[in-house]
């Protein structure tokens, strides 16, 4: 098994910026792409970033892109979500996810693994 914490979540203004944190315990090791999801309240969960553990692939969702930066520190099984120029439609649960592939996928229920997910509110 693996666990999964965020953490950095909260609330800020418009234009304003957040940098989440998700750390990765247990079977830690067999952990490979990692990713962050979304959910608004009424809305289903949707992709926002992910990075394989080796290889130069991440992906964006559209929405983020230019804005967002994932990272990881393999080193410390964390996997980082610095947020730039946050819009309040940016507001929701965010969540961290990992799976035993290095494939970098969209896809939620290609994730075995998830946190508990952390609020992040943008608003003036």
């Amino acid at each position: 098994q693996v666990q999964l914490v965020e953490s950095g979540g909260g609330l800020v203004q418009p234009g304003g910026s957040l940098r989440l944190s998700c750390t990765a315990s247990g079977r830690a090791f067999s952990i490979l792409a990692m990713a962050w999801f979304r959910q608004a309240p009424g809305k289903e969960r949707e992709f926002v970033a992910a990075m394989g553990r080796f290889g130069p692939v991440i992906k964006y969702a559209d929405s983020v892109k230019g804005r967002f930066t994932i990272s990881r520190d393999n080193a410390k099984n964390t996997l980082f979500l610095q947020m730039d120029i946050l819009k309040p439609e940016d507001t929701a649960v965010y969540y961290c996810a990992t799976r035993q592939s290095n494939t970098v996928e969209v896809g939620p229920s290609l994730y075995e693994f998830w946190g508990q997910g952390a609020q992040v509110t943008v608003s003036s």
